[in-house]
This record gives C-alpha cells, sequence and structure tokens, in this order.
C-alpha cells in the first residue's frame, strides 16, 4: 500500500453540492469538529489534497484537518467563468461558507492556494481565523521562468514520466532523492486533472496590493530552496510586510510541506 493510500483511508471524503457542481474535501480528526477551530488546506496549481499527504495525519492528532480539492482540481467541479485565482476566490468563499455555516476558520494555503486564500482572506475576512501562506506567489517577485518541459502527443509513456520528473526538479522539489516514483504519480494524476490551464495571475503583486484588507493573523513558511524565489526570498517579508511571522525552511524546495515534513510541522507548532 503507497502512503497515499494509507493516509486516504483515514479520512473521511465529503462531497459538498453546489448549483455549479460538486466539491470534494477530505477530512481527518473529523469527531474533534466541535471541540477545535478546523484547519482548512489548500494545494497548490496542478494539484489536490495530496499536496498534504505527508502532513495531513500529524495535524490531525489535536484538531479536524479538511483538505479540499479546489475547484476545478483533482475531484472537485470548475466553476463557470473561472480562470484564475481572483475569480476563483468567492467560489471557495462559498465553499467554506456552507462547510462551516459562517464560522471562522484557520485556512493554510500552498502556492496557488495560498494565494486563493489570501485573495479570500481579502474579500471574505469574516471566514478566516488565520492565514497560513506557503511560498505563494503574487508578490511581484517571481522568476520570469522556469525551463519547465511539456508534453508532446507522441510521448510514450516513460517520457511522459520523464518530463514530469524533470518538471518536480525544477519547479517543486530540491533534492532529487524525493522525486520517487510514487511522487511521480501523485504529480500525473493531478496534472491529469488541472482544468484551469492558463493561469497568469501569479506573476503579478496581486497579493501584495491586498493584504491590507486582512484582518487576522498572518503568516509565512517558505523553502530555502524555493525556485520561484532564488535570488530574492529575502525580500517577501519586505513585501509583504503584513506578516506576524516569516519562518525559511532549510534542504526544502517549493513544495517544503512535503520535502521538509518534520520541519514544516515543527514550525507549525510554534505557530498553531
Amino acid at each position: 500500500m503507497t502512503r497515499t493510500e494509507n493516509v486516504l483511508e483515514r479520512s473521511q471524503r465529503i462531497i459538498q453540492t453546489h448549483t455549479w457542481g460538486d466539491v470534494v474535501w477530505h477530512v481527518w480528526g473529523a469527531a474533534q469538529l466541535h471541540q477545535q477551530t478546523p484547519l482548512v488546506l489548500l494545494h497548490g496549481g496542478s494539484g489536490s489534497w495530496t499536496h498534504w499527504v505527508r502532513n495531513v495525519v500529524h495535524l490531525s492528532s489535536d484538531r479536524p484537518v479538511w483538505a479540499l480539492d479546489l475547484p476545478g482540481f483533482g475531484d472537485s467541479a470548475l466553476p463557470p467563468e473561472v480562470r484564475d485565482a481572483d475569480s476563483l476566490a468567492p467560489y471557495v468563499g462559498e465553499v467554506l461558507q456552507a462547510a462551516f455555516h459562517g464560522q471562522a476558520v484557520d485556512v493554510m494555503g500552498f502556492s496557488f492556494g495560498g494565494l486563493t486564500a489570501g485573495l479570500l482572506a481579502a474579500a471574505r475576512p469574516e471566514l478566516v481565523a488565520r492565514l497560513l501562506l506557503v511560498g505563494v506567489p503574487g508578490l511581484g517577485l517571481m522568476r520570469e521562468s522556469l525551463p519547465m518541459r511539456g508534453m508532446l502527443a507522441d510521448m510514450t509513456p516513460a517520457q511522459q514520466r520523464d518530463v514530469h520528473r524533470h518538471n518536480l526538479r525544477v519547479m517543486m522539489l530540491s533534492d532529487d532523492a524525493v522525486i520517487t516514483d510514487e511522487v511521480i504519480d501523485m504529480q500525473e494524476a493531478n496534472v491529469a486533472r488541472d482544468r484551469m490551464r492558463r493561469r497568469r495571475i501569479a506573476r503579478t503583486d496581486v497579493l501584495a496590493r491586498v493584504q491590507s484588507q486582512w484582518q487576522c493573523p498572518v503568516h509565512g513558511i517558505w523553502g530555502a530552496k524555493d525556485a520561484l524565489y532564488q535570488s530574492n526570498l529575502h525580500r517577501v517579508p519586505e513585501i509583504l510586510h503584513r506578516l506576524n511571522s516569516f519562518d525559511v525552511i532549510a534542504h526544502a524546495g517549493h513544495w517544503v510541506a512535503y520535502e521538509q515534513a518534520d520541519a514544516f510541522h515543527r514550525v507549525l507548532g510554534q505557530i498553531l
């Protein structure tokens, strides 16, 4: 049994129906829902709940953890006219409103999910008790481009896996040893279900511009080797001046919660 299958077995799958389609949650520690503030996890672009596969069991030891397949990704429907994080955020607000009946919850977003969470916290501050941003874009600091590779129609399955391996190395993870067959399997499954292609807003400073609207504590966690911030990671707290704390985790790339899960959990323990 893979790690993903083992973790999934411990979860409760919740399907939430909206007029525009269904969204899917995976929940750990649901029995604690009325005792502790839920922690909502929003994954990165071309991802699903599996971006948190090394974290959910640990985090649910003392509180309920709700990992959402963002609308348009994983098993969740894509709402009409949604093309990027700015048009997605209102729908995520609708999802949280329905799931928690207006209760403010802690929201942690990774990369694109953090960008969406930040836009949501600005527009619907009553829904977010605490905002945790993990390697988020939208600060006007991203590199112009990364040497990513695309798929070609005539590629064999082995060649396609090589492309996924390359892209994980270039974008997501700093240590080649972490890019196992299981990680490539996750990447293949997630990319195949990404229905929100050609996103562009991440390269702007949209998140920096809305931070004055945040009304909750805000914390940032980055990997020291984040490929999106190779030469200017030190500028993140300068641009994102609304942060209450800014932690950088050594020996980790963009997908810090996976690559250095134990160190990530230690930092979260101090925050949460």
